[in-house]
């Protein structure tokens, strides 16, 4: 016959798969609407960036969610060990994925406004940044679910691309806002663009640290290789 000792076990287990699956819903809607930007903007959809924006509120409730079952947890459960790391990284993910889904918003709202406008010359660097980075936000929640470090790692260490990809975009985009004026409102959102995705992959390498915490209870070299060179020209403002 089951022990009260073993009813408290096997929800407590329940309420730390549910904190995971709730992750893993968080990070399955920001690839959605990743997905859903990167293509508005390639294909200059304005149907797709609306509904990548209409994402935005349901990754928000559910982020919320998230931190208040961890907050239950620690208050209530008192984890040790293997469990604290997994709740306070838990914790920590669920807004580093509502802040991705932030970033896929803004890609969205400048195709909604690259839409309005000729198009500039193609571009062959904005898209492959763009599956490159949906890539490494699916390979780290991958990493997340299953407890991979090796994939984290992977992750972290492909962020470097990504960064080359930005620096050589910024200096084709300052090329054609040289060539004709007319070039600079569209190729100053395509820059924008850009800059969110290359810091979504900033915070892929984020969840990778945080996930090898969690497995290892060590934190990864702080040296990882940053090549983003453009990112001292250019300055994002939040949320624009």
């Amino acid at each position: 016959m089951p022990t009260d000792h073993s009813h408290i076990v096997t929800a407590y287990d329940e309420e730390l798969a549910r904190l995971s699956d709730l992750i893993s819903r968080i990070g399955g809607l920001a690839e959605t609407q990743l997905e859903q930007a990167i293509q508005a903007l390639q294909k200059r959809d304005a149907t797709l960036a609306e509904m990548a924006i209409e994402h935005d509120h349901k990754i928000d409730q559910l982020h919320i969610e998230a931190d208040e079952l961890a907050i239950k947890l620690l208050a209530l459960r008192q984890p040790v060990a293997g469990d604290l790391r997994h709740i306070v990284t838990g914790l920590k993910i669920a807004p580093i994925v509502e802040r991705i889904g932030d970033y896929s918003k803004n890609v969205a709202k400048r195709a909604i406004a690259l839409n309005q406008m000729p198009p500039v010359k193609p571009l062959y660097t904005i898209p492959r940044m763009g599956y490159m980075v949906r890539e490494m936000t699916k390979d780290v929640l991958d990493a997340f679910a299953n407890k991979d470090v090796g994939k984290a790692k992977e992750v972290w260490l492909r962020d470097e691309e990504v960064d080359d990809m930005y620096d050589s975009l910024f200096r084709e985009l300052l090329t054609y806002m040289m060539e004709d004026p007319r070039n600079i409102t569209p190729c100053t959102h395509l820059l924008f663009a850009a800059r969110n995705m290359e810091r979504i992959g900033d915070l892929t390498t984020n969840i990778a640290e945080l996930i090898v915490y969690q497995v290892d209870g060590v934190l990864l070299d702080d040296n990882r290789p940053k090549t983003d060179e453009a990112s001292v020209t250019v300055v994002e403002p939040e949320n624009i």
